[in-house]
């Protein structure tokens, strides 16, 4: 699993090699989040709407009522986001075209 979230070392901007765990990615995913809370609204925004995930759940994520709080309910959509991304990219993967190459 770890090769197919490259994904989110791309997306993200992670830096981590090693091979982890579901949660160790959604503990490494929440602190991305927090950060960029913080620091840099837009950019997170920004990822949020490059990865497609529906305004409706990120609305619903950043409510004061959610069971989490926003940064671990956004850390939660986009960890499934990338897994749902990862499924579509294995069930319909496509060889290179040749001379494709760039």
């Amino acid at each position: 699993m770890s090769d197919s979230f490259e994904l989110i070392y791309h997306d993200l901007n992670i830096e981590n090699n090693r091979e982890l765990s579901e949660d160790q990615w959604l503990e490494i995913i929440t602190d991305r989040v927090s950060w960029l809370l913080e620091n840099d609204k837009d950019l997170l925004l920004s990822y949020l709407y490059r990865l497609d995930i529906e305004e409706q759940k990120i609305d619903k994520a950043l409510t004061p009522f959610e069971e989490d709080p926003a940064h671990i309910g956004l850390a939660k959509l986009i960890l499934d986001r990338q897994k749902q991304r990862i499924a579509t990219k294995q069930k319909y993967k496509v060889d290179p075209i040749e001379g494709w190459e760039y």
